[in-house]
C-alpha cells in the first residue's frame, strides 16, 4: 500500500509504452490507482466512450472550463485541445486511489508551475531506432505521423535530461524491469 497518495504524472514519447506499464498497474493494484481522465475537442474515435479515454466536449465547453481554472494543465494537439480537470484529481485522490495522468512536455510544464504536488516519471525508449520500430509495428500511423512523433521524442527526451523536471527516468528496454521500477517508486514511503 502506498503512503504518498500524490498524483504521479507519467510522460514520455508516444510508442514507449506508457500504456502497458498502466495496464500492468491496474492489474496488479487493482483498486490502488484511477487514470485521469482528460478533457478533449477531438471527436470519439470508433470504439471510444465518453467518460472512459476522454471526457469529448464542445470547444466552447472546454474554454469555459480554461476560464474558470477548471485544468491543471491543457495544450493543442493536432487542432484539438486537451486538459486534465483538477476536479477530477481532487475527487479520485479523496477516495484514496493515486491518480494517474499522463502527460506530455508542455502539460508537466503546466503542472510543475500549478498548485498541484505531484511526483513525475519520464518513459524513454532505449533508442530512437527502437521507437521508430514500436511506432510503424502500431500499424496505426501514416509515415507524416510518424514523423511528426519521432521529432516530438527527440524534444520530449532533451527536455527530460533538464536537472529537476523528473523525480525519475525509466528505460523502457524490458518490460518486467521497467514496471518494476515504477511500481517501488510509487510504493516508496513518503519521504519524512
Amino acid at each position: 500500500m502506498a503512503t504518498d497518495r500524490r498524483p504521479v504524472v507519467v510522460s514520455g514519447p508516444s510508442g514507449v509504452g506508457k500504456g502497458t506499464l498502466f495496464n500492468l498497474l491496474f492489474e496488479r493494484h487493482p483498486d490502488a490507482f484511477c487514470l485521469s481522465v482528460s478533457h478533449t475537442t477531438r471527436a470519439a474515435r470508433p470504439g471510444e466512450e465518453d467518460g472512459k479515454q476522454y471526457h469529448f466536449v464542445p470547444m466552447a465547453e472546454f474554454e469555459d472550463l480554461i476560464a474558470q481554472d477548471g485544468f491543471v494543465e491543457h495544450a493543442e494537439f493536432s487542432g484539438n485541445r486537451y486538459g486534465t480537470s483538477k476536479r477530477t484529481i481532487e475527487e479520485q485522490t479523496k477516495k484514496g486511489r493515486i491518480v494517474l495522468l499522463d502527460i506530455e512536455m508542455e502539460g508537466v510544464k503546466q503542472i510543475k508551475n500549478s498548485s498541484i504536488a505531484a511526483r513525475y516519471v519520464f518513459i524513454a525508449p532505449p533508442s530512437l531506432e527502437q521507437l521508430e520500430k514500436r511506432l510503424r509495428g502500431r500499424g496505426t500511423e501514416t509515415e507524416a505521423n510518424v514523423q511528426k512523433r519521432l521529432v516530438q521524442a527527440n524534444k520530449e527526451l532533451e527536455y527530460s535530461q533538464t536537472p529537476g523536471v523528473h523525480d525519475l527516468i525509466i528505460v523502457n528496454d524490458d518490460l518486467e524491469t521497467a514496471y518494476k521500477e515504477l511500481d517501488e517508486f510509487i510504493h516508496k514511503p513518503l519521504a519524512q
